[in-house]
């Protein structure tokens, strides 16, 4: 596809590279001639200097040829009025738009978007979606991600194997007699920086951060099979009242009655403002490197501490605070800290400082932009290892060469693996001779060099 991505800041940058390592056609424009410079020394994308709201810069960069926009500028309104020249000059077919400002994303005001007021096809909100993927952190209580495919009826479990983990260094086709009714499919792991596609004789080692798609129903199952038997958390402390913050507080006011969720946030305006949006937050006005602000949240009660503040610093101080208020060893151990980090180098911290998960606001907004990417019935997309490989949920259609095919016959090559099948109301773990059927949701891993393979087999026909 002949895609246009407008700003080239992280996000800019790393969806270019995503997209032009995938063999898609990349331009990229920016007023910075600095990051434009980055862009040219660093990927083999067309690039142009200039602002992208103005038709000659678009012209300049083909935009009467372009399938798809994507604008993510650090400005909201420039992100509007790019898709809009988009569309009304160029007639490009398909917007993404990146928009931080709750106001803009106010469900009573969504009907301004579409072909007659503001033709955007898809909001990308980092912080809603970060919040989003928060709280499923949270309700998967010893999984480092938890992602939801095919209607929540299959999850996908990122989970590390500690020395807890009883089934560490077992072969994965032994995995099967020892859990015969665990309906999951482990579909590689992370070991030293990278991915690696499973077979069935192959183990985990400890240290491995292990995919695992499952039925979503049997996901406390799956955990506890893994070495995970952690509680779901229901004292949490969120330390910064941003749009992070309190989106998350919020969702998580709607989802679980008997959770007791804390804020503390410095600046007063802010304080008052979530206080009144909130109905069961307790919110705090203060410094939460401030010893006292912390005990008046009792925090040696708080099960889970939450970091979301817009300085790594403090959300890195505050982290290691924890363990100070912490009553002994075993304390420690359960109480569960998460860090909101800008600045990529700073993960290189996290086992040394004892931070148990570090969130990328950069790869939650790059994973929300490509699951859109997919031309067709590719419904789902989340991306691992900065999208060396892709987890894809999609739909088998009438013309897709897959239907009536055994899994064994499909052809399908080493670096793409089928990992559940969602068929009517019942998830299927596949066999060697399951045959796929028309409507089948199909969740499946891909290689990046393989998605146009993935594309084909669902006979896809337009963005």
């Amino acid at each position: 596809m002949n895609i246009i991505i407008c700003g080239a800041g992280r996000v800019g940058f790393t969806i270019a590279k995503i997209l032009s390592e995938q063999g898609h056609s990349i331009t990229v424009i920016d007023q910075s001639s600095e990051d434009i410079q980055k862009i040219d020394e660093s990927l083999d994308v067309k690039s142009i200097v200039g602002k992208a709201t103005y038709p000659s810069i678009l012209e300049k960069a083909n935009a009467s040829d372009a399938d798809m926009i994507i604008a993510v500028t650090r400005n909201d309104e420039i992100n509007m009025l790019i898709c809009q020249i988009a569309f009304s000059i160029f007639n490009v077919q398909k917007k993404i738009a990146r928009i931080r400002s709750q106001d803009y994303l106010n469900p009573k005001f969504t009907k301004v978007y579409n072909k007659e007021n503001l033709p955007i096809d898809v909001i990308i909100s980092p912080e809603i979606e970060i919040a989003k993927s928060l709280q499923r952190k949270l309700e998967a209580p010893g999984a480092l991600d938890n992602v939801q495919f095919a209607n929540n009826k299959i999850r996908l479990l990122e989970i590390l194997i500690n020395e807890n983990c009883s089934i560490k260094e077992t072969k994965l086709n032994e995995l099967t007699k020892k859990f015969p009714r665990l309906n999951a499919n482990i579909m590689g792991v992370i070991r030293e920086e990278k991915f690696f596609i499973l077979k069935k004789n192959d183990i985990m080692l400890k240290g491995d951060k292990a995919y695992v798609i499952i039925d979503a129903a049997q996901m406390k199952d799956t955990l506890v099979a893994f070495g995970h038997n952690e509680k779901i958390s229901n004292k949490i402390l969120i330390i910064g009242g941003g749009n992070i913050g309190f989106n998350l507080a919020k969702n998580l006011e709607e989802s679980f009655d008997s959770m007791r969720v804390k804020i503390i946030e410095k600046n007063k305006e802010r304080s008052e403002l979530i206080a009144s949006e909130l109905n069961n937050t307790i919110v705090i006005n203060g410094d939460a490197l401030d010893e006292e602000v912390l005990m008046e949240a009792n925090i040696d009660e708080v099960q889970t501490v939450l970091a979301l503040t817009n300085d790594d610093e403090d959300n890195l101080m505050v982290s290691i605070l924890v363990e100070k208020f912490a009553k002994d060893q075993s304390d420690i151990i359960e109480k569960r800290t998460m860090a909101l980090i800008n600045k990529p180098n700073y993960s290189l911290l996290q086992s040394s400082l004892k931070i148990d998960d570090f969130i990328d606001p950069r790869m939650n907004t790059v994973s929300s932009i490509l699951k859109h990417i997919h031309k067709g019935t590719i419904e789902n997309a989340y991306s691992i290892l900065n999208g060396e490989y892709e987890i894809i949920e999609a739909e088998i259609i009438e013309t897709s060469e897959l239907i009536n095919k055994e899994l064994k016959n499909s052809n399908l090559p080493d670096e793409i693996r089928v990992g559940a099948i969602l068929r009517d109301e019942d998830v299927i773990i596949p066999r060697s001779d399951f045959v796929f059927k028309k409507e089948d949701v199909v969740v499946l891993l891909a290689k990046k060099d393989f998605l146009n393979i993935v594309e084909n087999m669902f006979r896809i026909s337009s963005i």
